[in-house]
């Protein structure tokens, strides 16, 4: 469900457009959902731009090919973080703000909540400080709705099969305080320390895949108005 608090209202856009951000653990669906919506949105008429962090631009999916991919290199858990703001900083420069402001609908696998979970919550890392560097590599940009998957582990380890990167490889320990970042956030617990833009719901994605997708439009109808489909 919608964690937003009564008499907290979700603050003005601050663009025409709108920010539909896609979170949870690997083996949610995540990627698949995403995809789906942009692509239920689009029948509905709307002007929509698809996009992943990190990647999204050719710096960015470089950058991700290096964080995810190249065994040769063994960043910190630090500089990992500093590797996913630089590509994401290059993401909403040339794909992000552009189309908000054209006003259009960005859906975006992963944005900034992952590093306040993979890098702060389970890697150890300041979530305030992880914050405030987003806010410089985003210029303040936080998404109008943000959509977490969420799956128990033995679910994502049967769905996702052997780790297929750096960030898989990591132990079932810290895969589970992953998990549990996503479910604070959803609970708000992180935006008692660092905002998370508009409302953030909280999505079962255990389910059949038909079943979870059902819910994602109810989200996104209620957000964006859009009213029952004919």
């Amino acid at each position: 469900m919608t964690t937003q608090e009564p008499g907290n209202p979700t603050p003005p856009r601050p663009h025409p457009g709108f920010f539909l951000v896609f979170e949870g653990p690997d083996g949610g669906g995540k990627s698949t959902q995403a995809a789906r919506a942009a692509d239920w949105l689009r029948d509905q008429g709307l002007d929509v731009v698809a996009c992943r962090d990190p990647g999204g631009t050719p710096f960015g999916e470089r950058l991700r090919s290096m964080i995810l991919r190249d065994e040769s290199v063994h960043p910190t858990m630090y500089a990992e973080m500093l590797l996913y703001m630089a590509s994401r900083a290059q993401l909403v420069e040339e794909v992000v703000r552009p189309s908000l402001l054209a006003g259009r609908v960005v859906v975006c696998d992963r944005f900034l909540l992952s590093n306040l979970v993979y890098q702060g919550i389970a890697g150890g890392l300041s979530v305030e400080e992880i914050a405030r560097v987003g806010e410089v590599a985003t210029g303040g940009l936080l998404p109008d709705l943000t959509l977490i998957l969420d799956v128990p582990q033995e679910v994502a380890r049967r769905r996702t099969g052997p780790a297929r990167d750096r960030i898989e490889k990591r132990p079932a320990g810290y895969q589970e305080k992953v998990r549990a970042g996503f479910l604070d956030a959803a609970r708000g617990g992180l935006d008692s320390r660092t905002s998370l833009g508009g409302p953030v719901a909280l999505i079962d994605a255990g389910g059949e895949p038909d079943a979870v997708f059902a819910r994602i439009q109810k989200e996104v109808e209620d957000a964006l108005a859009l009213g029952p489909r004919t």
